[in-house]
């Protein structure tokens, strides 16, 4: 019985190496949706939900006609689906044109363009346009995670793009990874050169991101019950401060931000900004040394700026600028669009507007008609005292004594809010009780005032900068009281001194409940713990983040390279460092030449004893040839599987992409001599 003829060798080669191709190209399309997916990510935070699962969608069909070896679908299918996807772009944004709608069409484009990869033209195109929409992803955040995570995209995108270089046998997938994050650190020291060296952008690109200056302050030019409680939910940072010298006390720590004095029954504004004026007049008395700090303060699209209570002086804001209203309100002229740092000096010991009479009192003691009637008579009443600072005194002391108690979460009020507070609820946070007194104190002919700014500050031991976060918002009151000119009286500290003297955390009963997630700053965490310790340093990380590379200016350029200048750049300094370079610069060349000369030297000794043999080497022979030619001869096994494997090591040391192996010129040596 005739069989078959066995396929020849070459076919059977055939085959396997189109099953293997097969494979490689499947392994490669799929690197290449692993480093799409790694550059889309992002974007779902800020896209409409229906392009993140359209996105999502797409990639998984690509996917899964990878796995089945499937067709691409073809361009009937794909060209209405593109259109309706553009069409519902300019749904969603009105228009097709700016930043929103042109990164939704990009996001959009390199999914659909992974159902459309033909050739291998198409693979390069979409891994052009992932890396320029890895830019994009830095329009909405600049994060250490978002930096973090467009390193790996990147070195996953290179890995793809090499994946597709290769011909033959491809390297596994670990050494590709490897190679491509070699590349991505060879580019590395320029750009930091670059970074350094050249001036930048004022300002994040294309509009502000959401944390290019991130930290919104969330206080406004109004309160109403609820508005700071709201505020205490976040730990997103408001401002740094670095103290030159002495740290006030946390008592002493308010940071003095809007002074509000009209009123409508629930909701107290912002009173009419006064002129600007110089910080010193006739109105103010400062007592002793300020206390010097810096201020970094993140960026909240209004023009108010934080000081200690009170500014002796008025900060250089760069291209903007800053002045002091009549209430004493730190103002800058254009609004925080940016991350900002400022110097200042506080006076701690001070005395505001002091005189026989307060020339605008009536604005400070106006009440609106027809609200909080039990208020208003409990203030009328305290009229009896002829003390002013006795009024007040007697306020604190009902807050302290009749039950009133400090919460988060406050029950609801009504329409005659103070009213509901005072004699129903008494449950309240601090612009509750700020609100109240300085309802009771202009219903007893006080003038009073309500301020909001911050309280507090946590020192992060790390690098020494004070952190203050939303959760340090706070609300309390000033009164006129005759020549003691404007005094700060705090009410909610007659209530909970905890909050002044420690932090929020102490200050809230034991059964608070609060976002844990958010209000990592709010557990009362030992600072020694390594749990306490990690948030210091992580904390400090983000810090350094934000001084050195999102808010790294002219300015601070110029300080930095002026202190290398000093530091560094001496002629001393610059003899060393060339003379190093120059010793590790010729170390290494020798090095190199005589790992070269030494194999080059076995080699040509191996030559000459094979010429002598009757087997010299031609001309134009090289390592490869030679050997095919020494396989044919009679030279006994063991000798002839010695050479053979001698020029085989010495032509992949001479035209291999492998780093020389350390172990390479004992190995020829040990050959060598097995082949004579």
């Amino acid at each position: 019985m005739n069989q078959a003829p066995a396929a020849p060798a070459a076919v059977r080669g055939r085959l396997a190496r189109l099953a293997m191709q097969m494979s490689r190209d499947k392994a490669d399309t799929l690197l290449l949706l692993a480093a799409t997916v790694l550059v889309l990510a992002p974007h779902a935070a800020h896209l409409p939900a229906w392009i993140s699962a359209l996105c999502a969608s797409t990639l998984a069909w690509r996917a899964a006609i990878t796995f089945r070896g499937k067709r691409m679908p073809p361009s009937f299918v794909l060209l209405p689906l593109a259109m309706a996807a553009m069409g519902g772009v300019f749904l969603a944004y009105k228009t097709l044109l700016g930043r929103e709608a042109g990164v939704a069409m990009a996001v959009l484009l390199v999914a659909f363009k992974m159902l459309e990869m033909h050739a291998r033209r198409d693979l390069f195109v979409v891994i052009f346009l992932c890396f320029f929409l890895l830019l994009t992803n830095f329009f909405y955040s600049q994060s250490i995670g978002m930096g973090l995570m467009m390193v790996a995209a990147i070195i996953a995108l290179l890995t793809a793009q090499l994946s597709f270089h290769y011909t033959g046998a491809v390297p596994p997938l670990g050494r590709r990874l490897l190679l491509g994050a070699k590349i991505l650190g060879i580019a590395a020291p320029l750009a930091l050169v670059l970074f350094v060296l050249f001036p930048r952008i004022q300002g994040p690109l294309w509009g502000m991101p959401r944390d290019a200056a991130s930290g919104r302050t969330g206080l406004s030019n109004s309160m109403a019950p609820g508005n700071i409680s709201n505020l205490a939910q976040s730990d997103e940072v408001a401002f740094r401060v670095r103290f030159r010298g002495r740290v006030p006390g946390q008592p002493q720590l308010y940071w003095r931000a809007i002074v509000m004095g009209d009123f409508d029954g629930r909701t107290w504004s912002q009173a009419q900004r006064g002129q600007w004026r110089a910080p010193r007049d006739e109105r103010v008395s400062l007592n002793g040394a300020p206390v010097q700090y810096q201020v970094t303060l993140e960026a909240h699209s209004a023009r108010w700026l934080f000081a200690l209570d009170l500014p002796g002086s008025i900060p250089a804001l760069g291209n903007n600028e800053a002045g002091l209203t009549g209430d004493f309100e730190l103002r800058a002229f254009n609004p925080i669009d940016q991350r900002v740092r400022y110097d200042l000096g506080s006076h701690l010991s001070y005395r505001l507007d002091g005189g026989a009479e307060l020339p605008d009192g009536e604005r400070w003691r106006a009440l609106p008609a027809g609200f909080n009637p039990q208020a208003m008579q409990a203030g009328l009443a305290l009229r009896s005292e002829p003390d002013p600072a006795a009024r007040v005194n007697q306020v604190l002391a009902w807050f302290r004594n009749d039950g009133f108690s400090y919460t988060l979460e406050p029950p609801l009020l009504g329409t005659n809010s103070v009213d509901d507070f005072l004699y129903r609820t008494k449950a309240g946070f601090c612009e509750h009780y700020a609100s109240a007194f300085v309802f009771l104190m202009r219903a007893a002919d006080v003038p009073a005032r309500v301020l909001t700014g911050y309280q507090g500050g946590e020192i992060n031991p790390i690098d020494n900068f004070m952190v203050v976060r939303q959760s340090d918002a706070h609300a309390w009151a000033e009164v006129w009281l005759g020549k003691r000119g404007w005094v700060r009286v705090d009410p909610t500290a007659a209530v909970s001194p905890d909050r002044i003297e420690r932090n929020l955390a102490r200050a809230l009963p034991p059964d608070a409940t609060f976002n844990l997630a958010q209000l990592g700053n709010l557990i009362d965490i030992d600072s020694q713990s390594w749990l306490g310790q990690l948030r210091f340093r992580l904390g400090a990380v983000n810090n350094a983040w934000n001084q050195w590379v999102l808010n790294y200016d002219p300015q601070r350029r110029r300080g930095f390279l002026d202190a290398l200048a000093e530091g560094f750049l001496n002629g001393r300094t610059l003899a060393a460092l060339a003379a190093v370079c120059c010793l590790i610069i010729i170390a290494r060349a020798l090095r190199s030449r005589r790992q070269k000369d030494s194999v080059d030297a076995l080699y040509s000794a191996l030559c000459q004893q094979l010429g002598r043999l009757g087997m010299a080497r031609a001309g134009d022979e090289g390592p490869n040839a030679y050997a095919l030619r020494i396989a044919r001869t009679a030279l006994a096994p063991a000798r002839k599987e010695a050479i053979l494997r001698f020029l085989q090591l010495y032509s992949a040391h001479k035209y291999g992409a492998q780093r020389a192996d350390p172990a390479l010129l004992p190995t020829l040596k040990s050959l060598f001599n097995s082949s004579t």
